[in-house]
């Protein structure tokens, strides 16, 4: 792979889920959750992907994850193909990993953090060998802005700021380059999320990771990513810069997002489902 080649390739991925029987001799609902979505990211290149709740976003980045199989397309990983996560070989399992909405949820509370970011070594332990570990702990937890102190505590005596950057040491334990962010701020309050992008970005810089950035906040969007892809319904609706979407956004749909989170024509700001009735 060149310096050039994206770190991440996604093409023509497709996604349905089968829902109950509508009666006992009907068929199966169908939701087509994914339907023909591209899209690259590039090494130290931060992407957002956005869209309403139920656009498919959050489907996208599970099948990164190897979580959710998708029924057609296909996702490599520095032109490696990215299968199941239980099927694919220990480098590409320690390579892409994730950052989970509501860490209260995703953290063991019955474990200290120590604990919780030493179970990453012991399913891969040439990552850290034993002897390095307490430094590289130490390490670890001082890149994302925490004490020493903090590994020897339960998530349940930290704030919530403190417990998601908990998280994202857990997922810089195992060194990937691709890190996948899953509306990663959207728990935490506005003060605390300007914290937490700030240091995103501050760790893409110094470790040199790609991020996937899934949200549905476009003030977000506007602080941390570098390119943005807006989905809806399934659909990749716009792939452009940062800057040229809030500057010159070509679709309907994302003139609508906009409208919906800013006052781009110094009137009263609208609601989102104003915004939807405008482009629909």
């Amino acid at each position: 792979m060149t310096s050039s080649d994206p770190v991440l390739e996604i093409r023509d991925l497709r996604v349905a889920f089968h829902g109950p029987r509508r009666s006992l001799r009907g068929g199966r609902t169908i939701t087509q959750a994914v339907d023909g979505v591209s899209l690259d990211i590039q090494p130290q290149e931060i992407l957002a992907l956005v869209g309403e709740s139920g656009s498919g976003k959050s489907t996208v980045a599970r099948c990164v994850l190897g979580l959710v199989q998708p029924q057609e397309g296909t996702i490599t990983y520095e032109g490696r193909a990215l299968g199941p996560i239980d099927k694919r070989p220990a480098e590409l399992q320690r390579a892409v990993q994730m950052v989970f909405q509501d860490p209260g949820s995703s953290l063991n509370p019955r474990m200290t953090v120590g604990s919780i970011i030493r179970e990453a070594w012991k399913v891969h332990p040439a990552v850290a060998p034993s002897g390095e570990r307490r430094e590289t702990m130490r390490e670890l937890l001082a890149a994302v802005g925490l004490d020493e102190g903090v590994a020897a505590r339960r998530p349940t005596a930290l704030s919530g700021g403190q417990r998601q950057r908990v998280s994202i040491a857990r997922a810089l334990a195992l060194r990937p380059r691709l890190l996948v962010c899953d509306e990663a701020v959207s728990a935490l309050d506005v003060s605390v999320q300007s914290q937490i992008l700030r240091l995103l970005v501050e760790l893409q810089r110094t470790r040199e990771l790609s991020i996937l950035f899934i949200t549905h906040d476009l003030a977000v969007v506007r602080q941390i990513a570098d390119r943005v892809a807006v989905m809806r319904k399934g659909e990749l609706v716009e792939s452009t810069t940062a800057e040229q979407l809030f500057t010159n956004p070509t679709h309907r749909y994302t003139q609508g997002l906009l409208r919906a989170a800013y006052d781009l024509e110094g009137a009263v700001e609208v609601t989102f489902e104003e915004a939807r009735e405008q482009i629909s």
